[in-house]
């Protein structure tokens, strides 16, 4: 029982505690429920707050955007309406000056109706005075007649018989004076016939120049042709001794060169590397060597074919040689070769018509200029370096003299000589056939190159550039960096002081080492 009635103590106060709590978490939800309110209030009067300041800030920027937009408009406005009074102004220009032109046209105009009105009536006045005129003629011609008996018409016809008569005397008196002049001019006038006539059959010679065009298929073969950093182009260059001048001519490289061997070996070179199509430093070496012995082959093949075609034997072979040299040589830009063929050939036939032995005469004729081609350069004037040449290769006396004489440079003692000098002058005077600028233009190039290479050390010199440029190859073993650039002071200091040019000639001395090791 005791134990009962605690447990029903314990149970009713457990009863108590929670009505207690409940009652008390009811009150704190009434509290919470007053808290959240207020809070709720508050955050709605924040946000009232916070939208009407962001809505002045937007008011206020619409606001300025809109004064901006207005002033950029108004701005607009005064800019066109600043080019709309331009314009109007410059047509009211134009429509003065127009009203001006008008007002001159019709100025102009009303001139013109009174000229032409002035015209029409001094025309008039013509045509009065005209016709008073002729009438006065037909009176005058009336009162002829009547005086001398004749009408118009038979003395006309008698004032021409008298005139036919004087005339044909006249006529005949004339022509008698043209055949006597020409009696006396008939001998003259013959000689000029046959002169003439030397001039139209002489053979056709070429003119030659210091430029070869090696064509190619292609623009792109230019590149390979240069190289990478130009180094194909400076080798081919400096092996052969022309300039190579690659620009925008389409299809087209020049080679220039006043020395025709030197380009005609560069064009072959090329031809073979294009074909080929192996281009590098080395290779250039190889073929410009091989093209060197082939252009020797063809001078002495040409030499050998001009003497079969003349008639012309037993000459010594380095005569031959030289004769087929003349093909790439040109005196005064006529073809030296196609001259000597010609003044052969003159001298043969001169030498028949006065009896002299045709075949001494053609010989001499042919080797007339053979001074002209040597390999190196004499000191002495070419007639008499030829009859050098002919004496040293056991040619005859008379024609060693024809050779030697053909210029008066020595004293002529055969008769074959003065045909020699006279078919000489025949063929080089003709017109057309000679060009002096030429010769001398070549002339100085050689002797730019003889310059610089009576320098010690200097192998070998190309003057490229129609001369303005020299090029200066020296031994490696003999000259050193530092004597190079002295060397190449000095050969500009001897250029300026010695000869005369135009512009300037740049001196370019190039100095190079090579080892070359063979693999076995």
């Amino acid at each position: 029982m005791i134990i009962l009635a605690a447990s029903i103590s314990i149970a009713k106060a457990i009863l108590f505690i929670g009505i207690a709590l409940i009652a008390g978490g009811i009150a704190s939800y009434f509290a919470w429920n007053v808290i959240l309110r207020n809070r709720k209030l508050t955050l709605i009067r924040e946000a009232e707050t916070e939208g009407e300041a962001i809505k002045r800030d937007k008011m206020l920027q619409a606001k300025e955007k809109f004064l901006q937009l207005k002033s950029e408009h108004e701005k607009y406005i005064n800019e066109k309406n600043g080019k709309i009074n331009v314009v109007e102004n410059r047509l009211n220009q134009k429509e003065m000056l127009l009203s001006q032109k008008i007002e001159e046209q019709q100025r102009t105009r009303n001139e013109l109706e009174a000229i032409r009105e002035n015209m029409n009536t001094q025309l008039g006045l013509l045509d009065k005075r005209s016709e008073e005129v002729e009438k006065m003629h037909r009176q005058q011609v009336e009162q002829l007649e009547a005086i001398s008996g004749l009408s118009a018409e038979e003395a006309k016809n008698q004032l021409i018989e008298s005139l036919r008569e004087e005339a044909k005397s006249h006529a005949i008196s004339y022509v008698n004076e043209i055949m006597d002049e020409a009696k006396m001019t008939a001998t003259r006038e013959a000689k000029k016939i046959v002169i003439e006539s030397i001039q139209r059959v002489a053979s056709e010679t070429a003119i030659e120049n210091s430029i070869t065009v090696f064509n190619i298929e292609s623009d792109e073969i230019k590149g390979r042709i240069i190289g990478r950093e130009g180094r194909n182009i400076r080798a081919l260059e400096a092996v052969t001794g022309v300039e190579i001048i690659v620009d925008d001519t389409p299809e087209a490289i020049i080679l220039s060169a006043f020395d025709p061997v030197r380009r005609e070996i560069a064009r072959l070179s090329l031809h073979q590397l294009v074909t080929d199509g192996r281009i590098h430093p080395a290779r250039i070496e190889e073929i410009v060597e091989k093209v060197r012995k082939q252009v020797e082959e063809e001078i002495v093949e040409v030499g050998k074919r001009t003497t079969i075609d003349l008639g012309i034997h037993g000459l010594h072979p380095e005569l031959v040689r030289l004769v087929g040299k003349m093909k790439y040589r040109s005196s005064y830009g006529q073809n030296l070769l196609q001259h000597s063929r010609e003044v052969a050939n003159l001298c043969a036939i001169m030498a028949s018509e006065i009896g002299l032995n045709a075949k001494f005469a053609k010989r001499a004729g042919l080797l007339h200029d053979i001074g002209k081609v040597p390999d190196d350069e004499p000191e002495l004037p070419h007639a008499i370096f030829g009859m050098k040449l002919a004496e040293k290769y056991k040619e005859k006396a008379e024609i060693c003299n024809a050779i030697g004489a053909h210029h008066d440079e020595v004293e002529m003692t055969t008769l074959i000589a003065p045909i020699v000098q006279v078919c000489d002058a025949i063929s080089g005077a003709r017109p057309g056939a000679r060009r002096e600028v030429v010769e001398s233009y070549i002339k100085r190039l050689k002797d730019l190159e003889s310059l610089a290479l009576s320098f010690p050390g200097v192998m070998k010199t190309y003057a490229i550039q129609a001369g303005r440029e020299l090029r200066v190859i020296v031994g490696s073993e003999k000259v050193s960096d530092q004597e190079a650039d002295k060397l190449s002071f000095e050969i500009a200091k001897r250029i300026q002081d010695e000869m005369t040019y135009p512009g300037q000639v740049k001196i370019t001395v190039i100095r190079e080492t090579r080892a070359v090791s063979y693999a076995k």
